[in-house]
């Protein structure tokens, strides 16, 4: 627990999200770093672009003593609810009960790639169906369930976990429902791509209105954001970096949440029509600086203090994560190569010595 935020929320942590794109000896690198410097989790992305996000925290899992591990967000529609659900299982037996998993329908256009129409997902009542069995097969090791989307009769595991209750938050980005959602039914949201003041607070008060609808506590809920960011010693490369993976994620914002960044809908279209078309370099042209600086929180360890005091802690959050982007990804990406850019080890040791302590007032 770092500090108490302007609506009397003890921070539970600081934690990073990690795009497996890295060779895995480098990402484990990283998550042994996360566990030395006593960060609070490592989420992995779990979609086809990457390397398997399950598997590599699985081999993660025998060199950590402290970090909890997760998959985030691990996608509940190509992958049956209840085979995350066994692989989370496994994943706690083997960190000795430190495994977690946010989950959602997953990225839009990755399911538009499979031949699924996001139209027809019924997002909300998906995962609320989903999180049911996901929570039973966790809890009992057995399903019995007739539902709108999937139907479970006698299903059983010997997959279980070691811990009496494996953490499962929902992932949502634009909401209010999957927000509310959140609140209701799951241990808390992980919520993407909301960095602003006004953007925050709509998601604090959306999941504290599902929670008291159902009858609970919202201090009881894990209330955390991923946060595109880089950080470096070089706060200029580290801006760069981030605004790269700003300017990638754009595409997959709704309208509404764009606009509560106070930018109208309108300027980042081009961008996402460029995207689509598969023109990554006619988009990233398109993505101003000062535009994408409004979807990342990027610099030197001490800018992104003064970012997440000002504008992310007094919403009410009590949980950070810092979602990363290496220097091979972003010249990847956009042909930028960042000399001034860290590894991944080495930006979580600057977050561990420089971020967590500045947050905690030492």
């Amino acid at each position: 627990m770092i500090a108490t935020t302007g609506h009397d929320r003890v921070v539970r942590g600081v934690s990073v999200e990690l795009l497996p794109d890295p060779p895995v000896v480098d990402l484990i690198s990283a998550i042994r770093t996360a566990d030395d410097v006593g960060l609070h989790t490592v989420f992995l992305v779990d979609e086809i672009y990457h390397r398997d996000a399950w598997l590599t925290l699985a081999a993660a899992a025998g060199v950590t003593t402290r970090v909890r591990l997760a998959a985030g967000v691990a996608h509940v529609t190509l992958r049956d609810p209840l085979l995350a659900a066994q692989q989370l299982a496994t994943l706690d037996e083997l960190t000795g009960g430190r495994a977690a998993a946010a989950f959602s329908v997953g990225n839009l256009a990755m399911l538009e790639q499979f031949g699924l129409d996001p139209a027809d997902l019924h997002v909300a009542p998906r995962l609320r169906e989903a999180h049911a069995s996901m929570r039973s097969l966790l809890d009992t090791g057995r399903v019995d369930v007739e539902g709108r989307f999937h139907s479970y009769h006698g299903v059983f595991t010997a997959a279980r976990p070691a811990s009496s209750h494996v953490p499962l938050l929902l992932g949502a980005m634009g909401g209010p429902l999957t927000f509310r959602l959140a609140g209701e039914v799951a241990d808390g949201v992980y919520a993407a791509c909301s960095f602003s003041a006004e953007a925050l607070e709509y998601l604090v008060a959306n999941v504290h209105r599902g929670a008291e609808r159902a009858g609970r506590d919202p201090r009881d809920l894990e209330i955390c954001a991923s946060l595109t960011s880089a950080v470096s010693e070089d706060g200029d490369s580290a801006k760069t970096a981030a605004r790269v993976k700003a300017a990638f994620y754009l595409p997959s914002m709704p309208p509404k949440l764009v606009e509560r960044h106070g930018v109208p809908f309108s300027e980042v279209q081009p961008i996402c029509e460029a995207f689509a078309r598969g023109d990554v370099r006619e988009a990233l042209r398109r993505t101003p600086d000062e535009l994408a600086d409004r979807f990342c929180i990027a610099g030197t360890p001490e800018q992104i203090v003064e970012r997440l005091r000002a504008d992310v802690l007094p919403s009410g959050l009590d949980h950070i994560a810092l979602a990363l982007i290496d220097r091979g990804s972003v010249l990847e990406w956009s042909g930028i190569d960042l000399p001034g850019l860290p590894p991944l080890d080495e930006q979580i040791r600057l977050i561990g010595s420089r971020i967590v302590p500045q947050l905690a007032g030492v």
